[in-house]
């Protein structure tokens, strides 16, 4: 007991004793569940049947899975244009010395992401109503247009999921530029404003190449929301039925499968496509801004 005790208050032990928690949080909650899924997907659960790769190749054929696939690419790259350029553009102006109430502007910001997905999706849903008493309709009316089915077209849909995603995550967004916009010494604004740079000036050769560590982490994480995104569509559709399938998503096609049909097989194998197609993209991404290469010095 001793020797025990005195191995774990060693110096040589204690960084494995910290990170112990981490390793076993890894192995338990993201290894051993890939693993069993892995499994999972070259089998018939219902049947308890080995199929081998006929779950994959069944994917190959199935058009409702790249129908999938593409609403799940558009929506990312949609999110992907409006979450990162305005929320840069955004804090860069909160971080201005002009700028007044600035904790009250962070505190506004970030609360619609506390808001309960369920609440917001019920609340967006009744804005984008068929009746001509919903919000969108009326300010249609006011622009002197007729009101439209939102939820029914596949664009119009589009915008209002987009509509959806700047409302809850723009905030967080600009949270986190901000923090990396106060991280730069303003020593260098100042001998910027002194040679004569005016603000736009400063923002492209200043704020936007020092930001980019922050820029890169939202980049990878708003790639992984993109493509992950089910709970807004599911509740803005009032289900995962949207009409001709036009809200239907990767993560909604394997609820769909694994959990409406059971097919737990099939649904695992969409599951680890998704998981290569995320990875996929993100290590392109962060080769494309140079994440990997070792800094100059």
């Amino acid at each position: 007991m001793n020797k025990v005790k005195k191995f774990l208050y060693s110096q040589k032990a204690a960084p494995y004793v910290f990170i112990l928690p981490f390793v076993l949080t890894i192995l338990l909650f993201w290894l051993f569940p890939i693993g069993n899924g892995v499994l999972l997907s070259f089998q018939d659960v219902l049947k308890d049947k080995w199929v081998g790769f006929d779950n994959y190749s069944r994917l190959l054929t199935d058009k409702m899975f790249f129908k999938a696939v593409y609403n799940s690419l558009k929506y990312m790259i949609g999110t992907l244009i409006l979450l990162i350029p305005f929320p840069l553009l955004f804090a860069s102006m909160l971080n201005s010395k002009l700028m007044k109430g600035q904790g009250f502007f962070k505190s506004v910001y970030f609360l619609p992401a506390l808001t309960s997905v369920v609440v917001a999706g019920t609340i967006f849903r009744l804005m984008f109503g068929e009746m001509d008493t919903s919000l969108a309709n009326q300010i249609m009316e006011l622009l002197g247009k007729s009101p439209i089915k939102w939820l029914k077209g596949e664009w119009t849909g589009y915008f209002a999921l987009l509509i959806v995603a700047c409302w809850r995550w723009t905030g967080v967004n600009i949270l986190y530029f901000l923090a990396g916009l106060q991280s730069i010494p303003t020593d260098i604004y100042e001998a910027a404003s002194i040679d004569g740079a005016s603000k736009w000036q400063q923002f492209i050769k200043i704020s936007f190449p020092l930001v980019k560590p922050t820029t890169v982490y939202v980049l990878t994480i708003s790639i992984y929301a993109g493509l992950s995104m089910f709970l807004e569509s599911f509740m803005l559709w009032k289900g995962n039925n949207s009409p001709q399938n036009i809200g239907l998503t990767i993560v909604g096609y394997l609820y769909r499968q694994g959990i409406e049909k059971r097919a737990m097989g099939y649904a695992c194998a969409v599951g680890l496509v998704l998981l290569l197609v995320v990875m996929v993209i993100n290590m392109i991404q962060l080769i494309a801004t140079g994440t990997f290469k070792k800094e100059e010095r």
